[in-house]
């Protein structure tokens, strides 16, 4: 083919050009550089983000007023060493929201300015669910101490406890999952962006290089710009020793509160408790030993009753409830399969008067059966394969119900 006057384009390819473009000067921007990473606690050790494949990792500093995750600035530190986005969160436990939010901050402080800042706001041992304006305190309390505006996380069903104007100051980390199969890092999770949210969680069941076991896995909807202006939006580093006045006071921790609160049952059985109440475990201990072991009055004829009476637990109970249910004190009657008043799991089979710790025998109640999470398993998947409701079943570590592991146990 004779090609002629190929040093110009012609009219109808400069046309086209022109035509190219003006379209693409009028296409709205598609992010390119959206961000993909995990949230980490305590559970899965301190080496995870040292090791983990992630653009971003968020790690869980504190809970409540008590509680702080021993392996947090061991995981902290992993992420900025490689050059990685951080963010640091604290788990709401319904304690009072201002003194909370001091207790986060105060561990959080070396971060502040380089980290994004979470409040983790989930229904599980958290006394003021429901309570919007917790959510608003906390969150003010917050950029009050430090000038930054933290994000909230909260599972897609519950924004609604989410007032208007925290969503108008901070950024909205939303969980919602299409299912619990196991999935690696997706580019676009199911109903993405349709909240308008900064952040999706989309899996807890997470598989990726780097670690050997499932995470939750999200999805950021921006660059790491983007993300750091969420840690620092003044864009000017904040200083290492802050003035006087942006100190948190010294927190004066209600002892008899906690104990309360762990007897009602707010903070779980066993090492759930312990890692609830933290550095405080001890002394609360022994405020709800003393008072579980005190003398309470009774009533002529529940003293005089000599016959044993077996209770099965139910999901929820504590000692006292029991107590209180079937109005058999004292407490220090009552005999546990584990030996501790404090030990209780569903299932079990609790006695008064018994001496002894179960019952045994042919006409005993059937002891605690257990069954173990398979991979793709729902809690309701589990439930309908035994043919018992769901809340039947306990045990799964992560205190919610819609958040289950393989090779976990499962009690029913």
């Amino acid at each position: 083919m004779d090609i002629k006057n190929k040093s110009k384009p012609s009219l109808v390819m400069r046309i086209l050009a022109v035509v190219v473009a003006v379209l693409l000067a009028c296409t709205p921007a598609i992010a390119m550089a959206d961000m993909v990473g995990i949230d980490v606690s305590g559970w899965q050790g301190s080496n995870v983000t040292c090791t983990a494949s992630y653009d971003f990792a968020v790690v869980k500093v504190s809970q409540g007023v008590g509680f702080e995750n021993s392996s947090w600035r061991t995981q902290a530190k992993c992420v900025t060493d490689r050059g990685k986005s951080l963010g640091l969160y604290h788990y709401a436990g319904g304690n009072n929201a201002e003194a909370e939010a001091d207790y986060f901050v105060g561990r959080a402080r070396d971060y502040i300015g380089r980290a994004v800042l979470v409040l983790d706001w989930e229904s599980y041992q958290n006394a003021q669910w429901g309570n919007s304006d917790w959510v608003r305190r906390f969150v003010q309390r917050v950029h009050t101490l430090t000038g930054v505006w933290p994000m909230v996380y909260v599972q897609a069903s519950a924004l609604g406890q989410i007032p208007g104007d925290v969503r108008a100051n901070c950024g909205l980390w939303v969980a919602q999952y299409a299912s619990n199969a196991p999935t690696g890092y997706q580019s676009r999770p199911w109903n993405y962006a349709v909240y308008g949210e900064a952040m999706r969680q989309y899996t807890s069941n997470g598989w990726i290089s780097g670690y050997n076991g499932p995470l939750d896995l999200n999805y950021f909807r921006g660059d790491a710009s983007q993300w750091q202006a969420y840690a620092n939006p003044a864009g000017a580093a904040k200083p290492a020793t802050p003035p006087q006045t942006e100190k948190p006071p010294t927190q004066t921790i209600d002892l008899q509160a906690l104990a309360t609160a762990t007897i009602r049952g707010d903070y779980g059985n066993g090492q759930q408790r312990r890692d609830a109440l933290g550095a405080n475990y001890d002394k609360v201990m022994a405020i709800v030993n003393q008072r579980l072991a005190g003398t309470a009055t009774v009533a002529p004829q529940q003293a005089a009753q000599a016959n044993t009476t077996r209770v099965a637990v139910r999901s929820g109970d504590t000692m006292s409830g029991i107590a209180s249910r079937t109005g058999l004190w004292p407490l220090s009657k009552w005999s546990v399969p584990s030996g501790n008043l404090n030990l209780i799991y569903p299932g079990q089979v609790v006695t008064y008067n018994g001496g002894g710790s179960v019952a045994t025998g042919s006409n005993a109640p059937p002891a605690t059966r257990t069954v173990t999470v398979r991979s793709g398993d729902t809690l309701s998947g589990i439930a309908a394969r035994l043919g018992i409701g769901y809340t039947q079943l306990t045990g799964y570590r992560s205190g919610n119900p819609n958040v289950i592991y393989p090779g976990e146990v499962l009690h029913y």
